[in-house]
């Protein structure tokens, strides 16, 4: 079954609490927290207070956490206490990605690893036992309303090839234009900014794009 995490990095920051519950009420099975350090990528956003904010108000919502950061390691205790249901991190930090993993799932979190566009899937591989979930990069990360990067497709094969029997999940550009596209490829969890917080009728989109997964 596809789930869809609404990615909140492209809401009205002003009116989150407002945008969040729209996509509640559309029926989102996630919501996606993108976090930036201004160093991993060339931007700056969220923290964990804006988890524990989530949390207090959604108590119920599952709260996809995408640390994009150099030194996440340092921060998996703090959004595992303020609320976060997953952890991501990406394989190209300089820590030791395996132990931030473990130390993931040690928390009773569930733990995913992702990987930049540029970044060959082989450097992604040897980490699958660790993880419950891995993200495909489609666009480069720190900004939204990014285009689609066909190309990445492949790497959700290879993936899946490599025995992983947990979620796959992808994010940058996705719409319903390329989401059956990568439901064909074995995607489980699709993260959308722009094209959900921009339509007219989330649900509708919602809807539609699960009936062409099932």
């Amino acid at each position: 079954m596809l789930l869809i995490a609404p990615s909140i990095l492209a809401a009205d920051h002003l009116n989150l609490e407002r945008d969040v519950a729209r996509m509640v009420d559309a029926g989102c099975d996630w919501l996606h927290v993108d976090v930036m350090d201004a160093h991993f990528v060339p931007n700056l956003s969220f923290s964990p207070k804006t988890v524990r904010c989530l949390r207090r108000r959604f108590p119920d919502l599952t709260l996809d956490v995408h640390l994009m950061m150099d030194n996440p390691g340092k921060y998996i205790d703090r959004f595992a206490q303020e609320g976060a249901s997953g952890i991501t991190v990406h394989v190209e930090i300089p820590e030791n990605a395996a132990a931030v993993l473990k130390h993931i799932r040690e928390l009773g979190l569930r733990a995913g690893i992702s990987l930049r566009p540029g970044t060959p899937v082989e450097a992604l591989i040897p980490l699958l036992p660790l993880c419950d979930l891995a993200l495909v990069m489609t666009v480069e990360p720190g900004f939204g309303g990014q285009h689609f990067m066909p190309g990445m497709v492949p790497k959700l094969d290879a993936i899946r090839q490599a025995g992983f029997s947990g979620l796959i999940e992808a994010d940058g550009g996705l719409g319903a234009g390329n989401v059956p596209l990568l439901c064909e490829h074995g995607l489980d969890v699709a993260v959308m900014g722009t094209a959900l917080f921009r339509a007219e009728n989330p649900k509708d989109l919602i809807d539609s794009l699960k009936r062409q997964a099932s």
